[in-house]
């Protein structure tokens, strides 16, 4: 486990981002934790949150050119992304987000930011029904770019409708890596780990993750 996926899940937790007890979520199903990504709402969180992601791309190897951010989420975490990119890593990249709805004025179109060109990383927090993902690629390829990856916070490792989880059925869907700061994996090890000062959660809420997983996890 790397040092910024252990800072990132101790960030969720102070921030209140990664919250646990009884969730219904879209599915239907009922989760024992939750993910907001929303609750990274101040300065620090954005930084803290900028360096992780942009470890997790580095350590991915995946080749890059610039950053898209899907709105609306996607916009923050791809400009912290690119900071980071640039103070830590020394990869001065473009970066880009779009509209919801074409501009009919002034400069005009659908994207704000650097054109799209070269291999694009898409920058999101999580891919629930991919729509918006999808949404993403398509812009890209219709700008004569090359979708390279797509960067999350969190991979749920969760079976959708199918025996596929989400992420892979991106990943089958367009041929492209989707790669996450933590997966549900990463965070069930980190929280079995005793921390300073305590544990993270209690035992009866590690016992109910571990048996989501076991109920609804892929490999």
């Amino acid at each position: 486990m790397h040092e910024y996926q252990l800072r990132f899940i101790e960030l969720a937790l102070q921030r209140q981002a990664l919250r646990f007890g009884s969730f219904q979520l879209k599915s239907g199903r009922e989760s024992p934790y939750f993910f907001n990504a929303g609750l990274f709402s101040d300065g620090e969180s954005a930084a803290t949150l900028g360096r992780c992601y942009a470890a997790a791309l580095i350590e991915s190897a995946l080749p890059f050119d610039m950053l898209l951010g899907p709105a609306y989420k996607g916009i923050p975490l791809a400009t912290a992304t690119a900071i980071a990119l640039a103070e830590q890593h020394q990869r001065n990249v473009p970066f880009a987000f779009n509209r919801k709805e074409a501009k009919a004025h002034g400069e005009g179109g659908q994207l704000v930011g650097s054109a799209l060109k070269g291999r694009v990383i898409i920058v999101d927090d999580v891919i629930s029904d991919g729509a918006a993902k999808r949404e993403a690629v398509e812009l890209i390829r219709s700008a004569g770019a090359q979708p390279a990856g797509i960067l999350l916070a969190l991979d749920r490792q969760e079976r959708g409708r199918g025996d596929r989880s989400a992420v892979q059925e991106m990943q089958a869907e367009f041929g492209i890596r989707c790669v996450s700061v933590i997966t549900l994996e990463i965070l069930i090890s980190a929280l079995s780990r005793p921390a300073d000062g305590g544990t993270r959660i209690s035992a009866d809420q590690l016992t109910a993750l571990k048996r989501y997983r076991d109920q609804y996890g892929v490999t």
